[in-house]
């Protein structure tokens, strides 16, 4: 075995003896070698077939089998995990689906929650991303509109979907945003919101028409008397470049409450900023659905059976500073940051 060998005294400086093995030994007095430089030390690489055939206790190799560090420690070979020195930072925009609207003189629909999160991606890792579902419509009848379902990126957040309006005579149905409840003489009231996500839907407080669905940016409306049906919660605004960059929501606005419907009048239930539908008016009409991935709920139906309307589906927007590092989605690229948005179901690459 060569060495290079040194020594602690003037004397002792810097020496080699060589020979022809092929192998080199460094030799510091001291017990410390170091390496100068901005660069970096190329660690020996190979197969695990090509591992040393006698390895000593303290062998450093990089695996290209495993595409990783690995040390001998006497007995067997370790391989070292590590965490990419590439990871980066991601903020979501993630809306839930919105609830529909209920049938005959009923509630409009809830708006899906609205999160925000601010999370690491590891490159070549994949992310499942869930879009919530838009609520659907009962049909016919004195029936609750469906609630709305939940939009999620991997594992690490889920906005809720919105609740669905109440049917003639029944309750809103509780979401990230309250369906408003459904017609009817007595008393009836509008499902609860989630703290952070939504709000409550409108009350009834009226023979004849439904509450409005509470929005991602306010309550939905109670109806008034034999006056009007409850207006739509409205959504929120608080994204608006987001989507102002991405094409997405109603000017710039997500999860606007549904429109309540009513029994036997004109009114009409406005639906709540940011695609929340109509309700119906009169006694011979359903609900205006909500604007697809919008997170809005659907109106609600008129009198004489009439069905409420569907929810908006929910969407998904992600981005990060800089240029274009992950896949997935429909990218664009403005302001100093790329943007991912998704409205349907599918992967985020990193």
């Amino acid at each position: 075995m060569s060495t290079i060998r040194a020594g602690n005294t003037t004397t002792t400086g810097l020496s080699y003896t060589s020979d022809v093995t092929g192998q080199l030994n460094l030799e510091a007095q001291n017990g410390i070698v170091k390496v100068n430089g901005t660069g970096a030390l190329v660690a020996p690489s190979g197969t695990t077939a090509e591992r040393p055939g006698s390895p000593v206790v303290g062998m450093t190799r990089y695996n290209t089998s495993d595409n990783r560090m690995e040390y001998y420690n006497g007995t067997e070979w370790f391989g070292i995990s590590a965490t990419s020195t590439n990871i980066y930072t991601i903020e979501l925009l993630l809306i839930g689906g919105g609830g529909a609207g209920g049938s005959d003189g009923g509630g409009g629909g809830g708006a899906g929650g609205v999160l925000t999160n601010t999370t690491t991606v590891a490159p070549t890792t994949t992310y499942n991303i869930q879009i919530g579902a838009a609520g659907a419509a009962a049909g016919a009848g004195p029936s609750n509109g469906g609630s709305g379902g939940q939009s999620t990126f991997g594992a690490l957040t889920a906005a809720l979907g919105g609740g669905g309006g109440g049917g003639n005579g029944k309750n809103g149905v509780a979401g990230a945003s309250g369906g408003g409840a459904g017609q009817t003489a007595g008393t009836t009231y509008g499902g609860a919101g989630t703290t952070g996500q939504g709000y409550a839907g409108g009350d009834q407080n009226s023979d004849n028409g439904g509450g409005g669905g509470g929005g991602a940016g306010g309550v939905g409306g109670s109806a008034v008397g034999t006056a009007a049906a409850g207006q739509g919660g409205p959504g929120t605004g608080a994204y608006s470049t987001w989507a102002t960059v991405t094409s997405t929501g109603v000017s710039g606005v997500y999860a606007g409450g549904g429109g309540g419907g009513f029994w036997n009048s004109s009114s009409v239930g406005t639906g709540g900023s940011g695609g929340g539908g109509n309700g119906a008016p009169a006694n011979s009409s359903v609900g205006v659905a909500a604007t697809i991935n919008t997170g809005s709920g659907g109106g609600g139906g008129s009198g004489n059976g009439y069905s409420g309307a569907n929810g908006g589906s929910g969407i998904v927007i992600l981005r990060y500073t800089g240029s274009q590092r992950g896949v997935g989605g429909t990218v664009v690229s403005q302001g100093g940051y790329t943007y991912h948005t998704f409205t349907t179901s599918g992967t985020y690459t990193a």
